[in-house]
């Protein structure tokens, strides 16, 4: 997309920004559905938060809140979890999207962001207190007749939430890819300034709100939401880029 700029000598010459390569079209499109999917499995488990009781963080109690709350928590879990699919193909359109502004920075945001959903979908759980296996565990202490047997499935409940809880390098990962894919936005016509704030201001909250997410308690819903925007929002984007590509 042309560009006017304004050389020391006065004259005006016309640059180009940055420009996607237009045979990645159809990657762009389906990264722009992906993002709208993800922003999407964020915001239904973000209002279970308030119209569901919060899952506990103690291993008897958390065996029986999934007993009783089986819907809410499987729901909280896979949407979690799945976001993680649809994000890849988000950071692989993104990054190929902004390879011509900064092939390094590019290829390190769509490490970064790819590396990150791997290792979350590898773990299969996410804060808070949401795992697959605590799941196979609160069906084996419903139907447990002996103390000692429901004593072992509380430890090793207890074991596994204190392991899903900890500071998870996974979302450190995804928002240090938000933050340097969205440092190099402001540099191309399609994204633009604002995403790019936005993004870097996300990016920034999300490693530091990660990192301290065992301590900081409902602080966490900034990055919370700053997250969704920032997705659905590029995913806009991408679904306009084969328009922007051609003007």
């Amino acid at each position: 997309m042309a560009r006017t700029v304004w050389t020391g000598t006065g004259q005006v010459e016309h640059a180009r920004s940055p420009e996607p390569d237009a045979s990645w079209g159809l990657l762009f499109k389906t990264g722009g559905w992906s993002a709208v999917l993800l922003a999407l499995l964020v915001l239904v488990p973000v209002a279970l938060v308030f119209l569901a009781p919060v899952p506990p963080t103690e291993g008897a109690a958390l065996l029986g809140y999934i007993a009783a709350h089986t819907g809410v928590y499987l729901t909280e879990l896979v949407c979690f979890v799945g976001l993680a699919v649809p994000a890849l193909v988000v950071f692989s359109a993104v990054a190929l999207a902004l390879k011509d502004a900064n092939k390094t920075v590019a290829a390190m945001g769509g490490l970064f962001g790819i590396a990150s959903e791997v290792i979350a979908l590898a773990l299969g759980g996410s804060p808070q207190s949401l795992h697959g296996g605590l799941v196979v565990l609160s069906n084996a202490y419903a139907t447990a007749g002996r103390d000692a047997d429901r004593a072992r499935l509380v430890s090793a409940a207890d074991a596994l939430i204190a392991a899903t809880n900890a500071v998870s390098w996974a979302g450190i990962l995804t928002a240090a890819a938000i933050l340097l894919l969205s440092s190099i936005m402001r540099h191309t016509s399609f994204f633009g300034p604002v995403l790019a704030t936005i993004g870097i201001v996300a990016g920034a909250v999300g490693i530091v709100s990660e990192a301290l997410r065992p301590v900081i308690g409902p602080a966490y819903m900034l990055y919370g939401l700053l997250l969704p925007t920032w997705f659905a929002l590029v995913g806009w984007k991408l679904l306009h880029l084969d328009r922007e590509i051609h003007q």
